[in-house]
């Protein structure tokens, strides 16, 4: 099963689940903004992708955070702190699919990905 982390109301979010539903691949949707993110969650995320993939830098909230902030999400416990605490900083849609993670929307990526499973 796919489970995909986003804002229902993003664009790039609806995107991908408007792709999931035309390839008939189910999911389960975890909305950001009413049941959050674990430290835990993020911690394995980032054991498969990197800080810089997972955290988005054109994001409203980046362009929000304070210098300091913005130093402090180089790091990945501030990275993690950021994201928990403004889950906008998290490049949506976040996808796992049986170990791998997908970060944003990409056909090409998305259609490489599920042919392989």
């Amino acid at each position: 099963m796919v489970h995909v982390y986003g804002i229902p109301n993003c664009d790039t979010v609806k995107k991908a689940l408007v792709w999931l539903q035309k390839n008939n691949i189910g999911y389960v949707f975890h909305d950001f903004k009413k049941e959050g993110v674990t430290k835990e969650k993020l911690q394995q995320w980032l054991s498969i992708i990197p800080l810089e993939k997972l955290g988005n830098k054109k994001s409203t909230a980046w362009k929000g955070f304070t210098i300091v902030e913005q130093v402090q999400a180089g790091s990945i416990a501030g990275g993690i702190y950021l994201m928990q605490l403004n889950t906008n900083f998290i490049k949506r849609p976040v996808l796992e699919i049986a170990g791998t993670i997908l970060c944003g929307f990409n056909e090409e990526s998305y259609k490489v990905t599920f042919s392989k499973k």
